[in-house]
């Protein structure tokens, strides 16, 4: 057993989980723009709402993938692989409306994470 693989998939997993089942409405210092929550956000970056739904849900549902895969590993690489598209995704829109780099940086950190989970050394 990979604790160290774990350990990722339980920090990614509950980090995604935690920005968007309990955080959603609380501004931070990484939102996208002047947003203070998801949807705003969204918004700043020039996607409907229903995209925001769309991601929100992927993003829960690669979350809990990655929780399960703990126990059922062939989960483990879709989800990881899923979470690391849509990261990709969060990054573009940062470069797209012009944010300062460190606004990426946790979707930068969570997709290095999320490669190492999906493709360990």
């Amino acid at each position: 057993m990979n604790y160290l693989l774990i350990a990722l998939q339980c920090i990614v997993a509950f980090s995604i989980l935690n920005v968007w089942l309990v955080q959603n409405k609380k501004a931070t210092q990484w939102r996208g723009g002047n947003a203070k929550t998801i949807m705003e956000e969204f918004k700043i970056y020039g996607l409907p709402v229903w995209m925001c739904y769309f991601v929100g849900t992927l993003k829960v549902i690669f979350a809990l993938g990655l929780l399960v895969a703990i126990w059922y590993p062939l989960l483990r690489q879709v989800s990881a692989l899923g979470l690391a598209v849509l990261l990709v995704g969060s990054i573009a829109m940062h470069v797209k409306i012009n944010d300062p780099l460190k606004k990426s940086f946790p979707a930068l950190l969570f997709l290095g994470m999320c490669l190492y989970i999906a493709f360990p050394l």
